[in-house]
């Protein structure tokens, strides 16, 4: 849905929903900083938030019946997010945050990819077209060559390699969770579907937990309020876009969400002093215009 088809209320509330996964990702780095570890901050993150929809769903007395193709399709959409979610956190610890977003916002192009593998959909021209030019800005926001940094490649890529693996892998995995999502899934309430997915992403952070001796907490306050905001917002964005925003009419996600990057980028430079040179912001621009643009453009 394009934002003029949207009333103010909701273009204001998917905004709201951008800024606050920006200070969650912001939020996730400064207690990365100060002693959690990825599987700690994901488990909470994940446990809260899908207590936080389970109520919704029991306060509407929304159906929890699953269909038997739902029923198999859930734990492997729930096994992939858990995926997703640790190898994002995984490049917020090591990149800049909004570099590590802009990677990990190459998602659509996975999506096409998984879509054409799986279930033969030819990806649309509009599609094709914006791969080079969001892989160029990429290359530009990361700066691949090591130019702005005057680091040169080898230095560079030594600096984000694992950053920037864990980013794009967390897209592809992202990528394929959409498709299974939309195809095996998709006639399931929102709601339902993401308190399952939710569950299922905490439980296995937890085991993951238990698997290397117990939590790893922050050790300064600094990082609890990261903790604590990481797990608020996460919680309280997700419960808002699926409740609040249906009823506004959003159907879907938007392509505004995508603006989050920025976000990011400028939250990071003010509370954590993480600055990018000129020529990586205008390459994070170009990224998230080229996701922009694949979002608003017309479904079949």
């Amino acid at each position: 849905m394009s934002a003029a088809a949207l009333s103010r209320t909701a273009f204001a509330t998917l905004l709201l929903i951008a800024l606050m996964m920006g200070v969650n990702h912001v939020a996730a780095r400064l207690a990365f900083d100060h002693g959690t570890d990825v599987a700690t901050a994901v488990a909470l993150r994940s446990g809260v938030t899908a207590l936080a929809v389970g109520l919704v769903l029991a306060l509407r007395r929304v159906p929890c019946r699953l269909e038997p193709r739902e029923r198999r399709a859930l734990p492997l959409i729930g096994a992939l997010v858990a995926v997703q979610s640790w190898c994002l956190y995984s490049s917020v610890a090591r990149l800049p945050v909004a570099l590590a977003l802009l990677a990990f916002n190459t998602y659509p192009l996975w999506t096409a990819l998984w879509a054409r593998l799986l279930y033969r959909h030819r990806a649309e021209r509009r599609v094709l077209l914006a791969m080079p030019v969001l892989v160029a800005g990429l290359a530009l926001a990361l700066d691949v060559f090591g130019a702005a940094s005057g680091l040169g490649a080898g230095a560079q890529w030594g600096r984000i390699g694992a950053g920037v693996a864990f980013a794009l892998g967390a897209a592809a995995v992202f990528g394929l969770a959409l498709v299974l999502t939309q195809h095996e899934a998709g006639r399931l309430d929102g709601r339902l579907r993401t308190a399952v997915t939710m569950a299922i992403v905490g439980l296995l952070a937890l085991l993951l937990v238990a698997l290397q001796g117990g939590p790893q907490l922050p050790r300064a306050a600094a990082g609890w309020w990261g903790l604590a905001l990481l797990t608020a917002l996460y919680g309280t964005a997700f419960t808002i876009m699926f409740t609040v925003l249906p009823r506004l009419g959003v159907v879907g996600s938007s392509p505004i969400l995508n603006v989050e990057p920025v976000f990011a980028l400028v939250l990071a430079w003010v509370l954590l002093d993480q600055r990018i040179a000129a020529v990586q912001v205008l390459g994070g621009l170009v990224v998230v215009a080229a996701v922009m643009t694949l979002g608003l453009r017309r479904r079949r």
